[in-house]
């Protein structure tokens, strides 16, 4: 008997600043970000990495990760990515590096995760400019 397509499940979806691996192959995700805070805008980010796991799925599929921007209709960035899970009790855990983003204003962006043009997450993720704090005289 053939095995049928199942669209996997998305477990999670984290925006961090970095992303690194242990010895054993574990995951560590640097500065998990609920809000992105800069000290101006425009401003390029140089590196933020979205971390998915897809979970629950059989086949070969297409992950599609879109930032959007605060008017909540521009794709600012759209970056996709073939992965296959062929078991039930495999994941798929996939890391999108983006580099040199600018953010050319403060508001809320999007950030959309979808498996074959399936929209499985949509979250925001607030852009606040919040300027240093000026010296003091004499400082």
């Amino acid at each position: 008997m053939q095995a049928v397509r199942i669209l996997p499940d998305l477990q999670f979806s984290l925006l961090c600043e970095d992303l690194r691996q242990e010895s054993n192959g574990n995951l560590i995700a640097v500065g998990i970000a609920h809000q992105i805070v800069l000290p101006q805008v425009p401003i390029t980010v140089f590196r933020m990495v979205i971390l998915n796991r897809w979970v629950s799925g059989f086949g070969q599929f297409t992950e599609c990760v879109r930032i959007v921007g605060p008017d909540q209709t521009t794709v600012l960035r759209k970056y996709e990515g073939k992965f296959e899970l062929n078991q039930q009790v495999i994941n798929a855990t996939k890391a999108t590096m983006v580099t040199s983003f600018e953010f050319k204003a403060a508001g809320l962006y999007n950030i959309e995760v979808l498996v074959d043009d399936v929209l499985k997450l949509r979250y925001a993720i607030p852009v606040v400019v919040m300027p240093p704090p000026a010296a003091p005289p004499g400082a």
